[in-house]
């Protein structure tokens, strides 16, 4: 069977280490390399409930893409969240290799599978998009509700935030989590509309004057597609090992309306 360093050398095949940002922290945040893995769990984010679910199924790894480690650790007690999630992976013998911003801007990473999802046809980077992001286009013309329509049933947000730009949509660009910075990019690349997620008031703002679409659909669900892209992969990179997706693992935001 495959050790963690096997693993993690595999993942950075497919999302090369020096594409993460510099501020970025990824690899092996924990675990020992030379353990050996027979069952991983892939999930978006590792938190208590899919520390504990690896646990529960037998998992050596969490396979993530948000880093468990982020900020520097000044101690590691149960008096807090992240220090409780910590120190049941030490406990259970549960690692985590993390893959962020790396596999954001890789060939096939997050953005890739976003844009797939979508159904956009010549999916490309965003020019001025730092490699990140992708652009393509639709099947057909959309008008604005029809491609709410086809945004909600593609990723299955809780809810949807929009500004309308005024324009029949036909090019589009994604980029999963927080990407409104890349509005500009977006409109001067052709774009009609912009899917991403986290979104600020004065960014919706500015879309709308630029005559740009933005749709925010939700960090969890325009970056969660990619968790079916690495059970694949990790599954075709090693034959007998088992690589499921978390079952725990939800979108945590709720919408009252």
């Amino acid at each position: 069977m495959p050790t963690l360093q096997e693993i993690e050398n595999a993942l950075y095949e497919l999302a090369p280490r020096n594409l993460a940002q510099e501020w970025d922290n990824v690899g092996l945040l924990v675990g020992r390399p030379e353990q050996e893995v027979r069952r991983v769990l892939v999930a978006l984010d590792v938190t208590e409930a899919v520390a504990e679910e690896a646990a529960a199924r037998g998992a050596e790894l969490i396979a993530a893409h948000h880093p468990v480690i982020f900020r520097p650790v000044k101690s590691l007690t149960d008096r807090d969240a992240a220090g409780r999630m910590l120190l049941r992976l030490a406990a259970d013998g549960v690692a985590a290799i993390c893959m962020h911003t790396n596999l954001d801007a890789a060939q096939g990473g997050v953005n890739d599978a976003l844009a797939a999802r979508l159904g956009l046809t010549h999916a490309e980077p965003l020019p001025g998009g730092d490699g990140i992001l992708r652009m393509g286009g639709l099947p057909g013309e959309m008008a604005l509700p029809a491609f709410l329509r086809w945004v909600r049933e593609a990723l299955g947000p809780n809810g949807i935030r929009f500004a309308d730009g005024g324009r029949p949509i036909r090019r589009v660009a994604v980029g999963g989590g927080a990407c409104g910075e890349y509005i500009r990019a977006a409109r001067e690349a052709g774009c009609d509309a912009l899917v991403t997620a986290d979104v600020k008031y004065n960014q919706f703002l500015d879309a709308q004057a630029a005559g740009l679409t933005v749709i925010d659909a939700g960090h969890f669900p325009t970056e969660d597609v990619v968790c079916p892209v690495l059970v694949r992969y990790l599954a075709g990179r090693f034959p007998g090992l088992l690589v499921e997706k978390s079952a725990s693992h939800r979108e945590v935001i709720q919408f009252y309306v």
